[in-house]
């Protein structure tokens, strides 16, 4: 299920996008009034998408864009106005921010979201082998570690403490890291 982060100051255009995200499959929506609000909701929440209307708190929404897209895995779309487009839209781009002007041209809000959407699957794709990276050297360091502590206190080559935590995983049908994890507690 997508959840939406909605920033609007005003209540007819949170009804708006709050309306047209429904239409588009959004069923889990936030609302917020001010940029302070939208932080403290991403620390509550995962969206996989923040809506921003500029102008937003006295800004244009642009530093409040960049900060979500920077700390968050979720994709930004501001909406500014139509005069200023080019000048944000290039201060944000750099940020994977999608910049659409006001007034809202339906179809154009549309291929944002669609935009959008298909970011956001590459982004969540990314993190998930980013976390599975991060697990399988975390168990490399800790096997490493466990071979050196065999090689230090049983005074013998990595190979063969290679070769002994491999055949005590297979042995007692544990897996390597769970082998290593009880080297390191014993010796």
């Amino acid at each position: 299920m997508d959840r939406a982060l909605i920033v609007c100051d005003n209540e007819k255009g949170t009804a708006f996008y709050k309306s047209f995200l429904k239409e588009n499959g959004y069923v889990d929506m936030v609302d917020v009034t001010s940029g302070a609000m939208a932080k403290r909701a991403m620390l509550d929440y995962d969206f996989d998408i923040c809506i921003i209307n500029g102008p937003i708190g006295g800004s244009s929404g642009e530093e409040l864009s960049i900060d979500i897209a920077e700390k968050n895995i979720c994709q930004v779309i501001l909406f500014v106005k139509a005069e200023r487009l080019e000048e944000i839209s290039a201060q944000v781009e750099d940020y994977g921010v999608i910049t659409v002007s006001k007034p809202i041209n339906k179809q154009l809000f549309w291929q944002a979201l669609k935009l959008a959407k298909v970011a956001q699957r590459r982004l969540n794709m990314a993190h998930k082998e980013n976390v599975k990276l991060e697990k399988k050297l975390e168990e490399m360091k800790t096997i490493s570690r466990a071979k050196i502590l065999l090689m230090v206190k049983e005074n013998i080559t990595e190979s063969e403490a290679h070769r002994l935590i491999e055949k005590q995983a297979m042995d007692r049908r544990m897996s390597k890291i769970d082998v290593a994890n009880e080297i390191i507690a014993t010796l």
